[in-house]
């Protein structure tokens, strides 16, 4: 069906050698939809106008493009519910986000295409900041919570040797559908989930929202401008 140039494009290497998220995500611009497709991806508009348009009751600055994302700021009322964390123990998730910069994302444990990207950068970005790790929170939250159980996310957890400052939470039905509604991502099924990860400087602040296949290295400058300012 495609015309390949094999040496233009090489994605078994590009997966091989584990290089960086940003450089994938340029391979897939520029290849289209036979990239999407060789992911198990249903090709999605991604530009700037149709983001703006999903979540614009949200924004308080103009969407800009990067490689692989798009960014904006935004600024979301956490809902006041309770869920679990990979122990079973219960926290509330307001006050869980109150107390450091903070990295989230939207996962769910069975999913075999976006989320093993998202949680693999989020493993890279662990790995990136060193010692920094213990100033900042990293937040991974289940839109599936009645597959994903505390156990389930203990072992998913394990899978990407996430440290003690990444949590994984998960709960009821509806307290997930609530969680998602205030960041504007909840799409009606999981199938249907799209990439994006939030950063927040501290408590009051405006979140940025990056949305697409965000690499690690992205992640971190986003996350050092936030802090710098």
């Amino acid at each position: 069906m495609f015309a390949i140039d094999t040496q233009r494009m090489s994605i078994d290497d590009t997966f091989a050698r584990q290089q960086p998220a940003r450089h994938a995500a340029a391979k897939l611009k520029a290849t289209g939809v036979f990239a999407a497709l060789f992911l198990g991806l249903t090709p999605l508009p991604v530009s700037a106008a149709a983001l703006d348009h999903q979540h614009d009751h949200h924004h308080h600055a103009m969407p800009s493009t990067q490689d692989g994302y798009v960014r904006t700021q935004a600024s979301y009322t956490i809902p006041d519910v309770k869920l679990l964390d990979a122990d079973g123990a219960g926290v509330s998730l307001r006050s869980e986000l109150d107390d450091k910069p903070v990295i989230l994302n939207f996962i769910f444990t069975s999913c075999g295409a976006i989320c093993p990207v998202m949680s693999a950068t989020f493993s890279q970005v662990q790995t990136a900041l060193g010692p920094e790790r213990d100033t900042v929170h990293m937040v991974s939250i289940s839109i599936d919570p009645e597959q994903d159980t505390p156990a389930a996310l203990k072992a998913y957890a394990g899978k990407y040797d996430a440290g003690p400052q990444w949590q994984l939470l998960t709960g009821s039905l509806d307290d997930s559908i609530a969680v998602q509604r205030a960041f504007d991502v909840y799409r009606g099924d999981k199938m249907n989930h799209q990439p994006a990860t939030f950063l927040r400087a501290g408590p009051g602040q405006s979140w940025v929202r990056l949305d697409g296949f965000a690499s690690a290295a992205d992640i971190l400058r986003e996350y050092r401008q936030l802090r710098a300012n």
